[in-house]
Parts: C-alpha cells; structure tokens; sequence
C-alpha cells in the first residue's frame, strides 16, 4: 500500500500578485522552488492562512531572487495581496520509505526571502 505523504512545504509566503486575466497558475520565485525541490507545472496546493481558503492549481517559475507569489486565473479569486499562503507539495510512497523520510520545509520572511530549511 502507498500513502500520500507531504513531500515539500513553503511556508507563510505572502502574495506579491494576483492577475484574473492571467490562464491560471501560481508564480513562484525559482530560488523558492529549487529549495523546495518543485518543478514547474508541478501541482500545487494553497492554504491561505488569511481566510482558510485551500485551492490548487500547478507551479510555474517566477523571476529569481524577487520573491514572487503570483496567483493567476481563477487562484486570483482565491488571496488578496499581502495575504499569507502555505504551498505544499504530495507525493505516493510506500511505508518502507516512510520511517527515515523528511519533507523539505522551506521559511521565509515577509520578503519571501528565504531564512531556513527542514
């Protein structure tokens, strides 16, 4: 049996943009997915710390070093500038992966810059 395990978090990133008329998606400063090991058009799921809303949608790279966090499409709907996200990834493993394995957990400070790493 495989369980759906946490693979990768962001944690606390505030929202730098929101644009409707964008097709959809969530732009993420490239420093934030390479430490957190997500790829572009990777899925992606969103809890807002702000209003409790929780969506998904998939990641795609934002400009490097800017601390990017743009919800498009209808993710726009979702947050509000300068709210707060959690961005987290999951992924099948089997339970003898399970007793040694770490998600990646990425902090930030309210530049989204990173601060630390699990």
């Amino acid at each position: 049996m495989k369980r759906i395990m946490l693979r990768a978090k962001i944690h606390r990133v505030t929202v730098t943009q929101c644009d409707l008329t964008y097709e959809g998606s969530c732009g993420i400063d490239q420093d934030l997915l390479d430490a957190a090991d997500i790829v572009a058009y990777e899925r992606i799921e969103l809890y807002n710390v702000n209003n409790g809303e929780r969506f998904s949608t998939y990641a795609i790279p934002g400009a490097r070093g800017t601390g990017e966090i743009s919800l498009n499409g209808a993710a726009a709907r979702r947050a509000h500038l300068g709210d707060l996200l959690i961005i987290c990834t999951y992924g099948p493993m089997q339970q003898t992966e399970i007793d040694d394995y770490q998600p990646k957990i990425v902090f930030v400070d309210d530049n989204n810059k990173i601060t630390g790493q699990k």
